[in-house]
């Protein structure tokens, strides 16, 4: 009984306390293997389009899109577009997402900063992002083809 009080007393000791905790792996910068951050390497991983509405939602944790190879809202749009054609709807979400992003970039009179965007070419993007949310990818190309022949 004594040996076990003893035991007990020590595993309770400020000594135990300082003694090292097993901890997950990290990496130098923090991150948890998988997800490097600031790599765009985060983990999970996929090509399918998901959390874009409530019905497509089906984690927290949304999963990490393929970039596209494009940077200007045209390209953007174009990569949606091709991504769409070729059945990439994880692509081509994050095509639309970057791109809608883009879209409210904008120069401005000084003086007219409070005067909101019309916001219709973001209107439009977030169109074709919900008929890919409804798995309707012809209906999402037709509102790109749409946006691109402006």
């Amino acid at each position: 009984m004594r040996r076990a009080a003893a035991f007990l007393i020590l595993l309770c000791s400020p000594a135990m306390a300082q003694l090292p905790q097993s901890q997950p792996p990290q990496t130098e910068d923090g991150a948890r293997p998988g997800n490097i951050i600031g790599t765009g390497m985060s983990l999970p991983r996929s090509n399918t389009a998901s959390n874009l509405n409530a019905a497509t939602t089906h984690s927290d944790l949304a999963p990490n899109l393929p970039a596209p190879d494009a940077d200007t809202l045209p390209d953007l749009l174009a990569a949606a577009r091709r991504d769409l054609a070729a059945q990439q709807t994880g692509a081509a979400q994050e095509a639309l997402e970057r791109a809608e992003t883009r879209a409210l970039d904008r120069s401005i009179p000084a003086g007219t900063q409070n005067i909101p965007d019309d916001g219709r070419m973001v209107a439009r993007i977030s169109q074709a992002r919900q008929e890919l949310a409804a798995g309707d990818l012809r209906g999402a190309m037709q509102i790109i083809d749409g946006i691109m022949v402006r």
